[in-house]
């Protein structure tokens, strides 16, 4: 079958990242899957056009709003997965949320990561609620194993011997929305005190005005290093080396960068947002917090109890293995692109 795989593609965010496995999952099925910006295809007639000089039979969005909204009365089938943004922000929009509600009339399946989002879309969607999947994101980590730890301090400016240092690695591109200063203050006190600690910020130039701005902050900010964007597996590497990682993020469908974490046997502390909860169960399987000053009080409180840490590491990867399997993600994917083959009313 050839599908049309609609997406939003900044490079290097979570939506890339999952599209470009989704698709991997559907090709390995035997299907052609042409993954499309959804930014490069704004309006309907250029979709039409599109589906009629591919010759495509089917039609996948991830986003509900964003991409969804581009599928409809085509005369091809469709699903959808919904993007964080769909049930944190654009629900609450009168006009976005009636055309998500019609865009859901026409699909044929829709898939939400978690419990909550399927929750929350079925409250506001009722006429959905038979369609609506739950599939957790897959996760496979993949350290690269010729990265150089004293490197990657070197090149964060960190001139101090690896064996004392605690280093927190906050994972992110540059956007408003991952909300990387929030604990930029509260961090640089804590350095000021024990000077072996440091914030390390990585993560690829998304928004370049909050870019400008992040990079201002941190030059003037004591404890705290900004790194640009690193190949996904000396990320991989980095977070397997470093003391914990960090979400601060304002919203998250489901954070690949804190699955990745937990699947290398790295502590988490994450931002208390429903995204973020819903895989993070506090001092379970990460720590969450609700305002800086409590990730302070969390932070030196990991760096003293080993016991902790070694406890939320150990349920961290168990959770991933038993919750985010790469085998189960792409079998729920070829299963229910299986259900779009024969065309509208067929």
């Amino acid at each position: 079958m050839r599908l049309l795989f609609l997406a939003v593609l900044r490079r290097h965010t979570g939506n890339a990242v999952t599209a470009e496995r989704v698709r991997d999952h559907l090709e390995a099925a035997g299907h052609v899957c042409l993954l499309k910006d959804a930014c490069d295809l704004e309006s309907s007639s250029e979709i039409s056009r599109f589906i009629k000089a591919e010759n495509l039979e089917a039609a996948l969005a991830l986003h509900l709003y964003r991409g969804g909204r581009l599928l409809r009365g085509h005369g091809i089938p469709f699903g959808i997965i919904f993007g964080g943004t769909d049930l944190n922000e654009d629900v609450n929009h009168r006009e976005k949320n009636e055309v998500m509600g019609k865009v859901l009339e026409e699909a044929r399946f829709a898939v939400a990561f978690t419990e909550s989002m399927k929750e929350t879309a079925q409250t506001q969607w009722p006429h959905a609620r038979g369609k609506i999947y739950v599939q957790s994101q897959g996760v496979v980590t993949v350290p690269n194993a010729a990265f150089s730890w004293d490197t990657f301090l070197h090149r964060s400016g960190i001139n101090q011997s690896a064996d004392n240092l605690h280093i927190f690695l906050l994972v992110c591109g540059l956007r408003q929305v991952k909300d990387p200063l929030y604990l930029v203050d509260v961090f640089s006190e804590w350095h000021r005190e024990e000077p072996n600690v440091y914030m390390v910020i990585a993560g690829p130039e998304v928004d370049p005005v909050f870019t400008r701005e992040v990079q201002a902050r941190v030059k003037r900010t004591a404890g705290v290093r900004l790194l640009g964007e690193m190949p996904q597996e000396d990320l991989h590497a980095a977070l397997k080396n470093c003391f914990a990682m960090v979400n601060s993020s304002v919203s998250e469908g489901m954070s690949a960068a804190i699955l990745e974490a937990m699947d290398l046997e790295v502590p988490v502390l994450a931002r208390n947002i429903p995204g973020n909860a819903a895989v993070v169960k506090h001092e379970v399987t990460g720590l969450l917090f609700s305002d800086p000053q409590e990730f302070a009080q969390l932070a030196k409180r990991l760096v003293r109890d080993p016991a902790l840490e070694k406890k939320i590491v150990a349920n961290g990867r168990e959770y991933v293995r038993r919750y985010h399997s790469w085998q189960a993600e792409r079998d729920t994917y070829q299963h229910l692109v299986r259900t779009l083959e024969g065309g509208v009313g067929e």
